[in-house]
């Protein structure tokens, strides 16, 4: 195999925190893109994770695998978060980012997505805990202390729960950090998650614990702290619904009378604006965006018929039209 070549990572020199008051942004699949995650942390969100990166696909250059880590100097501090089944794969990959300047990295082993279970990846992994640590072992001897972590999941069904031995054992290893979505792999988002997981959890890890799951509010992520115990949280389909989540977070936390300032229109155009400037892959970008603005018009009085305005659009200044004739510029 080739050596492969990767973009150079932004000089950075900011750790990552465990804070209440410093919320990140999770790793999305198809959404965490360089853009996505600008907007988030202007928003408030402290630290941000990429989208899922195939190991594999680093190590062989697969297509669409090196755009995921477009990166710069704003973008920081940020995790890399890799899948993978094969130890060997997983600890050339960290080596080979290390090398290019990324700083820190994430083992996922809590997607239950069919395509990644396939390949023994993922939440797959939960039910082999000797190869989730030498997975992470790999991973951790080559980006050196403290730039690992590991997201996590109960198990693979309630007749298969892997906590807390899993994450104590991958504490032992020299994991950073865990990040735990407290629900079981086959339940995918169905149901609600269990945060009784996350306060057992939390009062036996001495590393910090990030909580995360069914966190659609900045007030859910506040109380989740305050139950859990955990350090801090990370945000997932509510940072999509809605990127004002990390300042509300921030404001409720600063006990403000009034939450942040949310401008619809200058959300979708700083997200158009981003885009432009920081084009993700050669996919077509209008189609992907008519999506993603849908979704943050969601429970507008003109959600419906705005909606239906973006799914015509079939050029990217029309997204722009469509902004100015819904959400006027007010005088």
């Amino acid at each position: 195999m080739a050596k492969f070549r990767l973009p150079t990572a932004p000089a950075c020199d900011k750790s990552l925190t465990f804070r209440p008051d410093t919320p990140w942004l999770a790793p999305l699949a198809g959404y965490s893109d360089l853009p996505f995650r600008l907007l988030c942390r202007e928003l408030g969100a402290c630290v941000a994770t990429t989208e899922m990166i195939s190991a594999k696909g680093l190590c062989y250059e697969s297509p669409g695998t090196l755009p995921l880590l477009q990166s710069t100097t704003a973008d920081q501090p940020l995790v890399v978060q890799l899948f993978g089944a094969e130890a060997d794969f997983l600890g050339r990959a960290v080596a080979e980012l290390r090398q290019a300047g990324f700083g820190y990295f994430d083992l996922n082993m809590g997607c239950s997505v069919p395509k990644v279970m396939r390949q023994q990846a993922g939440a797959a992994l939960l039910a082999e805990p000797e190869k989730a640590l030498a997975c992470a072992r790999a991973m951790i001897q080559e980006a050196g202390p403290g730039r690992v972590g590991c997201k996590l999941r109960l198990g693979l069904c309630e007749q298969q729960i892997c906590l807390p031995d899993l994450a104590l054992r991958l504490e032992e290893a020299g994991a950073a950090w865990i990040t735990l979505h407290p629900r079981y792999a086959r339940q995918g988002f169905q149901g609600q998650a269990d945060r009784s997981w996350l306060t057992r959890l939390a009062g036996q890890l001495s590393i910090p614990l990030i909580a995360s799951g069914d966190l659609f509010s900045a007030q859910d992520g506040v109380n989740c702290l305050e139950t859990s115990g955990a350090s801090c949280v990370m945000y997932a389909r509510g940072a999509l619904k809605n990127p004002y989540i990390f300042s509300d977070h921030q404001a409720i936390l600063q006990k403000k009378d009034h939450p942040s300032e949310h401008s619809l229109r200058r959300l979708l155009l700083r997200h158009l604006k981003l885009v432009e400037s920081y084009p993700p892959s050669a996919r077509d970008q209008t189609a992907r965006m008519r999506g993603i603005l849908s979704s943050y018009v969601r429970g507008q009085p003109f959600a419906r018929a705005m909606r239906i305005a973006f799914c015509q659009a079939r050029q990217w200044f029309e997204l722009y039209d469509i902004v100015d004739r819904f959400l006027p510029p007010q005088a």
